[in-house]
């Protein structure tokens, strides 16, 4: 009877844990469908305390994934996937977070398990994201020559980003907790940037802080105030842009739809909005008046860029028939003042989300991707643009340490060289904070600091040590088939040894007659000394897509392996990979002009003896 009176007892009192879970849960899924995220985590964690779940630990996961706090997304994350049930995106985001953590190795061996467990991810997804994390290990090894600079003038301890020039001063995007009057609350539900949360009259849910405003740092002050801008709104203001004199200016803006439909208790969608100011003879800026291309009962329009004659307007949308999520388009000024139709950068969108364009004097496009090989998050990329939107050049990643393992975007130049980032990267004052590139090595940008190749006379001369593998260029006039001479008598290699480079014709990966010969004289030195393996790292040069070129290189370093293997090889002793464009010999990156010399230095396949 004891026994049966504890084991009730026992029962009833887990019942009444589940239940007091349960409650919970309720409550916490109430305040994550209307997107109040921080209020939201605070009653998962106590409902997981209560009864550990995978609903909780993904919903945790989830909601700091989208605060950007990537350590306690990974920890979540870790959590789901590891318990009955987990859906495979779970492994999807676990990489994703496991990536903006610098974790790469790890990234790359749960995009692999998702891949495997998601049978609609194609090959190219996969070789994207599998090509994301060895090039940053890459990146990160040899850094650019960059000095990246937090810009603690302006930043807080919230989110501030989107920095632009005006009048000689800065003006920026920030939500930090400013002095204005409460204002009546809504009874209603709104999008803030493709996101529901309850208004409140001076707390955004999503984040716990203020709303977005802008704000303005003059010339030759200390201060920061709010920019002098009324908007009408007590809501979101976003990211601007000023045309080249300052008398007109296009930012974003969130406003509640005057009509929409909706069931009662459940929240609906008011998309951001693009809207444009002019500055009269006083100095006052005039009220907002709307883009034509606005629909806040359909689509987001925002991250505007307003060319300097105010003819073009750029910006990035979710609006029907793009590529995948945000993409970014351009819009045309008539003589008539009138905006035409949207021009969607098709050469430039991926399946992904392109955010914040911005277009320098000399035609270079920069914006920020998160569908491309990249570090992490949004990463920065910059392509010249030929006319009618089409591209005049491959697309090319800013690498590292411009970009880093976390969103990096708002990239922009001013007249004086200066260029400014915005991004979410450890070290920082708040969330996302705005940096000064006081440095910046540059192909296109004359006020930048260049660098300059080595001269032609001594490239063969001198071994470079490129990510601690030795390569010794080539002649920078090679034969058609351009090899190096092997000796008499083949020296047994060491790891700081090169053997012989094989060059492969462009987009091509056959072995052809010349390199089969130099590659028998290392099935020779193979056979000689068996106890070594060998590994073989094929090369591109950098014309062409980044992921082609990628596959472009393993194809050729399996080439390269099926060759050895014929010749009585053994296939566990020979390992071949292809690294792309990720270790090019010379400065002839993406967009860089080079002679067919140049461009086949970097075309190569190298090889190492190890034990």
């Amino acid at each position: 009877m004891k026994k049966l009176h504890y084991a009730t007892g026992l029962f009833l009192l887990l019942t009444a844990v589940t239940t007091r879970a349960q409650s919970v849960i309720k409550e916490a899924d109430k305040a994550y469908d209307n997107y109040k995220y921080a209020e939201a985590i605070g009653l998962y964690e106590k409902a997981y305390n209560k009864k550990a779940s995978l609903h909780a630990a993904e919903r945790l996961a989830d909601c700091h994934r989208l605060n950007n706090n990537y350590p306690q997304a990974e920890q979540w994350y870790a959590a789901a996937t590891g318990m009955a049930g987990s859906k495979p995106e779970n492994l999807y985001y676990y990489a994703r977070a496991l990536q903006n953590n610098s974790k790469y190795a790890e990234a790359r061996s749960r995009y692999e398990q998702y891949a495997a467990a998601d049978k609609s991810i194609t090959p190219e997804m996969k070789q994207t994201w599998i090509a994301s994390c060895d090039s940053a290990i890459s990146w990160m090894k040899t850094p650019d020559l960059l000095r990246i600079d937090n810009f603690k003038a302006v930043n807080s301890v919230t989110s501030d980003w989107s920095a632009v020039p005006y009048m000689g001063g800065l003006v920026f995007t920030s939500d930090r907790f400013t002095s204005r009057a409460p204002q009546p609350k809504k009874k209603t539900f709104f999008l803030r940037f493709d996101t529901r949360v309850k208004p409140d009259p001076l707390t955004n849910a999503w984040t716990g802080n203020d709303y977005l405003h802008l704000f303005v740092k003059p010339s030759g002050g200390d201060s920061v105030q709010l920019f002098p801008l009324h908007t009408g709104t007590g809501y979101h203001t976003g990211s601007a842009s000023f045309t080249k004199e300052g008398n007109e200016m296009f930012f974003t803006l969130t406003r509640i739809p005057g009509k929409r439909s909706r069931s009662k208790g459940k929240a609906t969608t008011a998309n951001v909005e693009i809207y444009s100011s002019r500055k009269d003879a006083t100095g006052k800026w005039s009220a907002p008046v709307a883009f034509t291309h606005n629909n806040a009962v359909a689509y987001s329009v925002g991250d505007p860029f307003i060319t300097g004659d105010g003819m073009a307007l750029y910006f990035a949308s979710n609006m029907p028939g793009g590529a995948g999520g945000t993409d970014i388009y351009v819009c045309y000024r008539t003589a008539i003042g009138e905006w035409g139709p949207p021009l969607n950068l098709k050469a430039v969108n991926t399946a992904g989300n392109e955010r914040s364009p911005a277009l320098t004097p000399e035609n270079v496009l920069y914006f920020s991707s998160d569908g491309r090989i990249g570090m992490g998050g949004l990463d920065i990329y910059r392509v010249k643009m030929g006319r009618s939107g089409q591209t005049d050049g491959a697309i090319r990643n800013m690498r590292y340490p411009l970009n880093s393992p976390q969103d990096d975007f708002a990239f922009g130049l001013t007249e004086a060289g200066i260029a400014y980032l915005s991004s979410n990267r450890e070290g920082g004052s708040g969330s996302d904070d705005i940096y000064s590139v006081a440095a910046f090595s540059s192909y296109d940008t004359p006020a930048l600091v260049k660098e300059t190749p080595p001269a032609p006379d001594t490239i063969n001369r001198v071994p470079v040590k490129h990510n601690d593998i030795v390569v010794a260029p080539t002649p920078v006039q090679p034969p058609a088939v351009a090899t190096s001479k092997p000796a008499e008598k083949p020296q047994v290699p060491t790891e700081e040894t090169v053997l012989l480079d094989i060059y492969f014709d462009l987009n091509k990966a056959a072995i052809r007659p010349e390199a089969g010969k130099q590659l028998d004289n290392l099935v020779k030195i193979l056979n000689d000394h068996p106890d070594k393996a060998i590994d073989i790292s094929a090369h591109t040069d950098a014309r062409g897509d980044d992921a082609y070129n990628l596959m472009l290189s393993q194809k050729r370093a399996d080439a390269v392996a099926n060759y050895l293997i014929s010749k009585g090889i053994a296939k566990d002793r020979v390992h071949a990979k292809g690294y792309g464009e990720t270790r090019l010999l010379n400065k002839c990156g993406n967009g860089v002009s080079c002679n067919e010399q140049q461009h086949r230095m970097n075309r190569r396949t190298e090889f190492k003896l190890r034990n």
